[in-house]
């Protein structure tokens, strides 16, 4: 493990593989994968204020807000001044940035490119468990049963923004919150981008990143 605490998050719209580059990275480094989605869903099973206001809009269909999700993250890396980790799924608009800013200063970022038809057809084709947030995609990581959970038995679902009719919409919406972000990350020389369409073929390139600033525990052959 390297002596300097290292800071490091990913980028991507929804579909782009975030989670499964974070995993990996966790995986062959050690860094603790911190994903928004999981503190969030962490926060509502614990109820508190925090978790009743994000109630109040999961359950309206609506986009949990900047100052809500920016409250979860900044109490839960606060525990985690002392140590490495990875960031998946925050910040996702500049206010998120700033915020992260005052609490600590960011090693790395990835950013992930991928097109925009790969991207509908991926989230077209995926399926999650509610509970966990466990992540199906129907053409290559479908479920041993159609359309029930391999751990729970627990049904699983299509979130209505994965539906082929709101993807294009999220998609243009993401786009324009990260843009001033990626912008921001850019500008202070931290920012690495890598396009594709597989993740397969874009981990190399991220190992080879992250093996210049922390030593594998795990060699790439291994993920």
């Amino acid at each position: 493990m390297a002596s300097k605490v290292l800071r490091a998050v990913v980028l991507g719209p929804p579909g782009s593989g975030k989670g499964t580059v974070c995993e990996r990275i966790a995986r062959s480094f050690g860094l603790q994968h911190l994903s928004s989605g999981q503190f969030l869903r962490e926060s509502l099973g614990r109820g508190g204020e925090v978790g009743v206001l994000a109630k109040q809009y999961l359950e309206r269909g609506l986009l949990v807000p900047d100052h809500v999700i920016t409250r979860v993250m900044m109490t839960e890396l606060e525990k985690r001044r002392a140590e490495h980790w990875l960031l998946d799924g925050f910040p996702r608009t500049l206010g998120q940035a700033e915020a992260l800013d005052r609490i600590c200063e960011l090693d790395l970022v990835i950013s992930l490119n991928i097109p925009f038809e790969t991207l509908k057809d991926r989230l077209s084709a995926r399926w999650i468990h509610p509970a966990s947030g466990r992540v199906y995609n129907m053409e290559f990581n479908p479920p041993h049963v159609h359309g029930i959970d391999d751990l729970t038995g627990e049904p699983l679902v299509q979130r209505e923004d994965d539906k082929p009719e709101a993807v294009a919409a999220r998609l243009r919406k993401y786009k324009d919150a990260a843009k001033p972000v990626i912008e921001l990350y850019k500008s202070r020389g931290i920012l690495h981008s890598f396009s594709g369409t597989e993740t397969n073929k874009i981990w190399p390139y991220v190992y080879a990143l992250l093996s210049n600033k922390i030593p594998p525990l795990h060699s790439e052959e291994e993920n």
